[in-house]
């Protein structure tokens, strides 16, 4: 079953492909805490992405808020996009044919 949050996920790695160094990025460790101590968020989702970066989706079903991040394989993760009322759905994906 894919999410909203799983089709999200495809989507960034799709369009963003590998972090950069202009963008907010610290040791894979340091952003995961950061996020558990500011935001209360954990780890909801994951996948490969370009160049075998790890994507995550980080959410707190206590604030709503949530957060892609991009770790490379040296370890660096960069945060690519945040918001808030974060929601876990299961939709069952079309039928076969249907335009949806």
């Amino acid at each position: 079953m894919k999410t909203k949050v799983t089709m999200l996920l495809a989507a960034a790695v799709a369009t963003l492909g590998s972090p950069s160094a202009a963008q907010n990025c610290a040791p894979r460790e340091v952003v995961v805490d950061r996020l558990a101590e500011r935001y209360r968020e954990t780890r909801q989702s994951m996948g490969l992405g370009p160049n075998n970066a790890v994507v995550e989706v980080f959410a707190s079903h206590e604030t709503g808020t949530w957060t892609i991040t991009v770790t490379t394989p040296q370890g660096m993760t960069c945060l690519v996009a945040s918001g808030q009322a974060f929601e876990t759905l299961a939709e069952a994906l079309p039928a076969p044919g249907d335009d949806a």
